[in-house]
């Protein structure tokens, strides 16, 4: 179910992408910031050590954890951060496999407006993907 407090738009007059929305609008009162988030597991093993499609579900379902340690869904995100290391747009099949099957796992098809940044390093060299989201909640 759609969050009305998070609205996601491809306005006319903007390239039109497949996978999030060019605008994210919001009326809700209570941010949400989460840590960017890696392929840990809850004991903070690496889910997926040198799979970019398994790190970035790992990721999501990540998130999906958070958000709902504060009430939320996918459906109230505004926004996603994500840092790939050594980006190539060759890799963005990989990317989109991952977002696919942890969006067949949660159930969702919450596409908000996202920014892809291709990074040296992150953290620990086993990470590949790191991505940070907010939301709104009401």
């Amino acid at each position: 179910m759609a969050n009305p407090q998070v609205s996601v738009v491809n306005p006319s007059g903007l390239p039109k992408v497949d996978a999030y929305r060019q605008v994210a609008g919001a009326t809700g009162s209570r941010l949400v910031f989460i840590a960017g988030q890696v392929s840990g597991d809850a004991e903070g093993a690496i889910v997926g050590e040198g799979d970019l499609a398994a790190q970035v579900e790992q990721c999501y379902l990540n998130i999906a954890t958070a958000l709902a340690g504060v009430g939320a869904t996918f459906d109230d995100v505004a926004k996603l951060n994500v840092h790939v290391v050594d980006w190539t747009p060759e890799r963005m099949p990989l990317l989109m496999e991952g977002v696919t099957r942890a969006a067949t796992k949660l159930g969702t098809t919450a596409a908000p407006p996202a920014t892809l940044l291709g990074v040296a390093a992150l953290d620990a060299p086993e990470h590949l993907v790191e991505i940070e989201v907010t939301a709104i909640l009401d």
